[in-house]
């Protein structure tokens, strides 16, 4: 019997212009959703905040934030077997990022333009897939 490992992340959801922003993993050289893994002292809303002060050198507040969805996917770059259970939260505000540490770059993406990457992670194809469904981006 296989056996499957959840992971629980979270991730932000910042469109412009009809496009989801996502960030670029130095380490796994793919762009994804911003945010990560949710710590077990902490709420998905606290460890998004860390994450996007972490990788985006933005400090955000609760107050901006709205739940969207959870997803769940195969997690990119982790063993085989390894579930992403992710929360995705909308910002709602105008926001600036700076790439840090392990973050190499940030671009916003159409579900047809990220799908032309040559890396792309199971849970943002999924996401970017919702969020064209719900008319929220091209």
């Amino acid at each position: 019997m296989k056996q499957t490992t959840a992971l629980y992340t979270v991730g932000l959801l910042h469109i412009n212009d009809r496009k989801l922003l996502l960030a670029f993993s130095n380490n796994k050289q793919c762009y994804y959703l911003p945010g990560g893994k949710v710590d077990e002292d902490e709420t998905a809303i606290t460890a998004l905040l860390r994450e996007i002060a972490e990788e985006l050198n933005v400090q955000l507040t609760e107050n901006n934030l709205e739940y969207y969805t959870h997803i769940s996917a195969p997690a990119f770059g982790e063993a085989n077997g390894t579930i992403m259970e992710q929360d995705c939260y909308l910002l709602d505000t105008g926001f600036h990022p700076q790439p840090s540490a392990e973050i190499g770059a940030v671009h916003y993406f159409t579900l047809e333009e990220y799908l032309q990457q040559p890396v792309t992670a199971p849970g943002a194809v999924m996401i970017l897939q919702q969020l064209q469904a719900n008319g929220l981006i091209d």
